[in-house]
């Protein structure tokens, strides 16, 4: 068992009260790693180091911060599996989404870099003769992200890498349950030659780390990834010290399986999107909306997909379902599925628990009085409601406060199209799953899922500002 440190201005120290948690394996129950936590002080620390490396940092070349990110690219595509094992064992994440989640890291580094020579500002049309009126983009300064459990170091290294490329200072308070995931990202940068200062990383509770960072007026922005009630407090709170803010919220997001699709593939589909991390994803769709037509044989062939599902020892790569990441889940989702029973709908696989375990469950005939219709799950519990057609499958799919993402599985090109510019989410994925993501596309939400978007250019958006400037050629004549 390791003890892991704060990263503060490009050391590792100890917290300054000596506080240290036990960092639980939550297939297990055994302590991890026991991990020093920050309090108002530390956080000071690395604000003030923050703030002192950002001047620096955002003067340095693209070339310079290019390289940077490459290395620690690099350095990491040698320690895929080093890392698998940390989110295996401190999160709970099944081998191959472990192994996944690692290797993508990789190619965001990659195109992290490339974002560092694409910070464009434009010239301008001008009324006033003589007059070259331009605009540049500039880093914000210091930023701090918090960071979710499920996908901790993917989701945390999108905020590191492009805020970075940016060529921002920033500060990460890891998610409380993965902290080691979060302190990685910091060991990659120290290795791959990041400034002092530029990156730190302060494992602490929300209420002493995240408030103190949402609240200081030197954090020119916030990016959060976490759930809806959560955000809309952090965005009230930002706005009120006019403080920049992305959030990537909750989701439920629906995926409509029209008469003509291929079942067997809408089922590999619909598996994959609510039982990837055992349905801890905010984009799973857990939303099955299927048109009467094949909604009996659709239903048979994804239970029995469903039934042939392996769970249990997340180390093991045939395992699908891992343990979530607290026990008091399996008691909330236990709170779906009975509800659910109660009013009328039929379980067609599932429904039980062990330890960190929940049976990947299945609910057939889920009606809008129903929790498990509205509310986000966050574990391995899927919802299939039959519609007529797919003008009710897009009325169903929009009764939704979320709109993350999507899915619609169909082979007539015209409902397709018709869905994809109707349905209210950030994100359409047509003939796909509703979990999908790549680091350069704009990643996000829409009503109670967020606000901004991630990924690529659209990061470099929301973490510069723009300045506008104006260079007279000759003199202007003034009217006074």
């Amino acid at each position: 068992m390791t003890d892991y440190k704060l990263f503060i201005n490009g050391d590792w120290v100890e917290s300054h009260a000596g506080t240290l948690k036990d960092d639980l394996n939550p297939a297990t129950g055994a302590v991890f790693a026991r991990v020093h936590q920050a309090g108002a002080q530390d956080v000071e620390r690395a604000i003030a180091a923050a703030c002192d490396a950002a001047p620096a940092w955002g003067a340095t070349l693209p070339a310079e911060r290019e390289a940077v990110l490459l290395k620690a690219a690099d350095i990491l595509a040698d320690r895929i599996e080093e890392v698998a094992k940390v989110l295996i064992n401190e999160g709970g994440s099944p081998f191959g989404k472990a192994m996944f989640e690692a290797g993508f890291v990789v190619n965001l580094l990659r195109s992290a870099a490339g974002e560092c020579r694409r910070i464009f500002g434009e010239t301008m049309p001008s009324d006033s003769p003589g007059l070259l009126s331009l605009s540049v983009r500039k880093p914000l300064g210091v930023i701090a992200g918090i960071a979710p459990f499920n996908f901790p170091f993917l989701l945390a290294s999108k905020k590191v890498a492009l805020a970075i490329a940016a060529g921002n200072a920033f500060i990460l308070k890891p998610a409380g349950e993965t902290p080691v995931s979060g302190l990685k990202i910091a060991e990659l940068f120290a290795e791959a030659g990041l400034p002092a200062g530029v990156l730190n990383v302060i494992p602490g509770p929300g209420a002493v780390v995240g408030e103190a960072l949402v609240q200081d007026p030197r954090i020119a922005m916030i990016t959060f990834t976490g759930s809806t009630e959560t955000g809309k407090a952090i965005a009230a709170k930002a706005a009120a010290g006019l403080k920049k803010y992305t959030l990537e919220l909750g989701g439920k997001s629906p995926m409509i399986i029209l008469g003509d699709a291929d079942l067997d593939y809408a089922v590999d589909a619909a598996c994959f999107g609510i039982f990837l991390n055992q349905g801890q994803v905010c984009m799973a769709n857990s939303r099955l909306i299927v048109e009467r037509a094949v909604f009996d044989d659709f239903c048979k062939k994804f239970a029995a997909k469903v039934a042939g599902l392996q769970m249990g020892d997340p180390n093991d790569p045939h395992t699908v379902i891992g343990p979530l990441i607290t026990r008091d889940q399996c008691g909330f989702l236990a709170g779906h599925v009975e509800d659910a029973l109660a009013r009328g709908a039929h379980l067609l696989h599932g429904g039980k628990s062990e330890g960190n375990f929940f049976e990947p469950t299945v609910l057939a005939g889920v009606t809008p009085e129903m929790r498990v219709y509205r509310e986000e799950s966050f574990g391995p519990v899927v919802s299939i409601i039959p519609v007529d057609d797919h003008e009710q499958a897009l009325t169903i799919a929009n009764d939704s406060n979320y709109g993350l993402s999507s899915a619609v599985i169909t082979n007539d090109l015209q409902k397709a199209l018709y869905l994809s510019q109707n349905l209210e989410a950030g994100m359409v994925h047509i003939n796909g799953s509703s979990c999908y993501d790549e680091p350069h596309v704009p990643f996000g939400g829409i009503k109670d899922s967020g606000f901004g978007r991630e990924g690529g250019r659209y990061s470099m958006e929301e973490m510069t500002e723009v300045k506008w400037i104006t260079i007279q050629m000759g003199q202007r004549h003034f009217p006074f």
